[in-house]
């Protein structure tokens, strides 16, 4: 630890919307999802409101009227959805050279993401990820956010403290999820919600690009 005199030794990137540029495609996904088992289409705030959630929470939530009888049906859909389109779906630009900079300063770098194991398992497959992340837990394997168990568990894996870790994202659900750990965080208003509702939650900085969180992070992290 004497080799990282710097303020964060561990950090935590939320994967969609903060790395990953899917915001759009996860909210029709899930108006599709909801459309195809009968139930009310939610509005695209709506939708993207419950990115960053367990699939089955998110679900649940932006779809208050379907029955829960009718939840397995509806991740099935949502799935199908998803896997039509993921060939569509990119890192932001920047995001990689981003990563290899925070890696050549000797930062941890880790994901905590709503999605499923499998879901990242997939998406790390991309060559020019290998090797990329130190760490990652997902939602099936632990909690959904805002609950901080995923920040808990790299936390323990990597002997850091919460003052010494740092979770990046881009909704409301990722900052409370940094609170409840006792972790600072970063939000980014390019993904799922509006930059308005971050403050309460008390960010470091709200970036507004990918190039503006780079810079923020080689002059403060």
């Amino acid at each position: 630890m004497s080799l990282r005199p710097r303020q964060f030794d561990l950090i935590a990137f939320d994967w969609d919307g903060t790395l990953f540029d899917s915001t759009a495609i996860i909210t029709r996904c899930i108006q599709l999802a909801v459309q195809d088992v009968g139930g009310a289409v939610p509005s695209d705030k709506d939708a993207s409101y419950v990115i960053g959630m367990a699939l089955g929470q998110a679900l649940a939530h932006a779809a208050p009227d379907v029955h829960p009888d009718k939840y397995p049906e509806l991740g099935a859909r949502y799935r199908f959805h998803y896997m039509a389109r993921q060939n569509d779906l990119a890192l932001f630009q920047g995001v990689l050279e981003m990563l290899n900079d925070l890696k050549q300063r000797q930062h941890w770098v880790t994901v905590a993401t709503g999605k499923s194991r499998r879901g990242l398992d997939d998406a790390l497959q991309d060559v020019s990820l290998k090797g990329m992340f130190d760490g990652s837990r997902t939602a099936d394997e632990t909690a959904g956010k805002p609950h901080p168990r995923m920040l808990h568990e790299l936390m323990r894996e990597f002997g850091t403290e919460p003052e010494r870790t740092l979770m990046i994202g881009d909704t409301t659900h990722d900052l409370q999820m940094a609170l409840n750990a006792g972790c600072p965080s970063l939000g980014v208003s390019y993904g799922a919600h509006e930059p308005e509702a971050f403050h309460t939650l008390k960010p470091l900085h709200v970036a507004h690009s990918v190039r503006e969180l780079h810079d923020w992070l080689l002059a403060n992290a």
